[in-house]
């Protein structure tokens, strides 16, 4: 992480950036994102550039430096570009509705589930089942977007094992199944076999005027 740490970041036009002490504010047409820098890390402007530095090479100031580098980048690429996640909804009967600044999901409960987008966070639908996360806060869209997977909580362990063990059951009830067709169809050819063998002694003996 270090080595990310030493790169300048460029600011791009039309964004504004102000270090006061360990807070870092950065302004760009999207918005305004605060960072406040973990000691002992410093940064700095230095003509179109961000300039992070550490005092030390100690491990824990070499994991900070990359940190809070990758951090300030991030909130410069939220302000000018912003950041988006897609989400889609999938099950049987289950789908999504645009309620204002709002979801209304329907996720096989008796009742819709209602998501009220957090501040800074706006959510569009897309069909019946797809769902776009925005914001200019990284941090801010991830977590958005889990709390909308977090909804619908998966199968726990219990309900996990009956489906396994239902499967396994059904499995080898086919694989029953299968053998006891098998069988039958070795005793039909056996049957038939049999059949053939006695009609041709039985034609023999008819030859042979053994048999009228």
């Amino acid at each position: 992480m270090s080595r990310i740490g030493k790169l300048p970041i460029t600011i791009p036009g039309g964004v504004d950036v102000k270090i006061d002490g360990q807070k870092a504010t950065i302004k760009g047409s999207k918005g305004e994102l605060s960072l406040v820098m973990a000691e002992p890390i410093r940064a700095s402007v230095e003509g179109s550039e961000i300039q992070v530095s550490r005092p030390n090479d100690e491990r824990e100031s070499r994991a900070l430096h990359g940190l809070t580098r990758t951090l300030i980048y991030n909130n410069i690429v939220g302000v000018t570009e912003g950041y988006s996640k897609g989400l889609e909804v999938v099950g049987t009967g289950y789908r999504v509705q645009q309620k204002g600044t709002s979801l209304e999901l329907a996720l096989g409960f008796s009742h819709p589930v209602i998501f009220d987008a957090p501040e800074g966070i706006s959510v569009s639908v897309e069909g019946a089942n797809k769902i776009t996360v925005s914001g200019i806060s990284k941090q801010a869209v991830g977590e958005a977007a889990a709390n909308i997977r977090k909804l619908k909580k998966r199968e726990d362990k219990q309900d996990i094992e009956a489906l396994i063990n239902e499967v396994q059951a059904e499995r080898m009830r086919r694989s029953e199944q299968s053998q006891r067709d098998k069988q039958r169809s070795r005793e039909r050819e056996a049957a038939k076999y049999r059949e053939g063998i006695d009609k041709r002694i039985e034609d023999c003996l008819r030859m042979n005027g053994k048999i009228p």
